[in-house]
């Protein structure tokens, strides 16, 4: 059988071979010590890190800002205005109210003329305060025929004069009929124009409806 010749290994190539030993332990020895990062720690994972000052120290952190007071201030704030607002409405509806007051208090009773058309309107006045039936038309159309408009005008003649108590004023009223029909608010008198015409005017209510459906003699 023929000898088979291994070639010696030299000097070289015995110390190439253990640099490659070494460096493929080596490679594997690091592959095993250094973790993957899912086996870090998660404290150390992050690290915060503080500011540091030109000197090298630490720097101190910055005094945070006290917003309590202002939190609670703003609410009395609020209040404030509130209050402040409340007392002006209630200062300007007490002076509308005053002003109101003093207009009414003002304001001056109406005036009419003293004549026959003062006279008529200033009875229809308190009549229609009244609830006395009767118109301008009405009244006018009477006191010409009773009178002619002369609230001193006196009946001598007819049956009441006879009996003493002479018909008198605008609409002719005898003093019974008068005092009895007389309407609160206008002169006591008998002969006074606006006395006389409500006074009548009550009488014909009470007896024909109205002094509207007076036509003649009442």
């Amino acid at each position: 059988m023929p000898r088979i010749s291994i070639p010696r290994s030299t000097r070289t190539h015995k110390i190439a071979a253990a640099v490659l030993v070494t460096v493929g332990a080596s490679t594997a020895l690091a592959a095993t010590a250094e973790p993957s990062s899912a086996q870090i720690p998660a404290a150390h994972a992050a690290v915060s890190v503080k500011p540091v000052s030109a000197n090298g120290l630490p720097a101190k952190d910055a005094p945070k800002k006290d917003t309590t007071k202002k939190a609670a201030a703003k609410p009395a704030k609020k209040n404030d205005k509130d209050e402040k607002a409340a007392k002006s409405k209630a200062a300007a509806k007490k002076s509308a109210a005053k002003k109101g007051a003093v207009k009414h208090k003002a304001a001056a009773p109406k005036r009419y003329t003293n004549n026959l058309d003062g006279w008529i309107r200033e009875s229809l006045a308190i009549m229609k305060a009244k609830h006395i039936p009767g118109t301008y038309e009405g009244l006018h159309r009477n006191i010409m025929r009773e009178s002619s408009g002369n609230p001193n005008a006196v009946n001598n003649w007819d049956i009441n004069a006879q009996n003493g108590v002479p018909s008198k004023g605008l609409l002719q009223v005898i003093q019974p009929t008068f005092d009895i029909y007389h309407v609160s608010g206008t002169a006591d008198k008998l002969t006074d124009p606006v006395a006389n015409l409500t006074a009548a005017a009550n009488y014909a209510a009470h007896r024909y409806g109205s002094i509207d459906n007076v036509n003649s003699a009442y």
